[in-house]
């Protein structure tokens, strides 16, 4: 089974101040194609107007609902036993949901935005 990567969009695409406020889908849209042609399977979790953005064929996008940090955690509950999972954030207290439930983290700078 491939190693699950699950990324915090708003938190990745908000760490760099390249004007990401002016356009949250497109800023996604851009980090999600980024993301493409990884080795692991690839969660890209939007939410706010970034919810508008759809998969591609190797970035599945889940748009939460409500908070982003409490979906990254069901999709690290509902996908991540018996697989190696890396949630890539910057927030400390998504952190530490994650590593409780056995996750990896790594920070915004460890995935490509371009």
């Amino acid at each position: 089974m491939k190693p699950l990567l699950v990324v915090d969009a708003a938190n990745v695409v908000g760490s760099v101040p390249d004007g990401w406020w002016r356009d949250r889908a497109g800023a996604a849209e851009r980090l999600r194609d980024a993301l493409r042609g990884r080795d692991e399977e690839v969660v890209l979790v939007v939410e706010g107007k970034a919810r508008t953005v759809s998969s591609v064929d190797d970035v599945r996008v889940v748009s939460a609902q409500g908070e982003g940090d409490d979906t990254i955690v069901e999709v690290v509950r509902a996908e991540g036993a018996g697989r190696a999972v890396t949630v890539v954030t910057a927030d400390r207290a998504l952190r530490q949901r994650v590593v409780a439930l056995g996750a990896d983290v790594a920070g915004p700078t460890s995935v490509p935005r371009r």
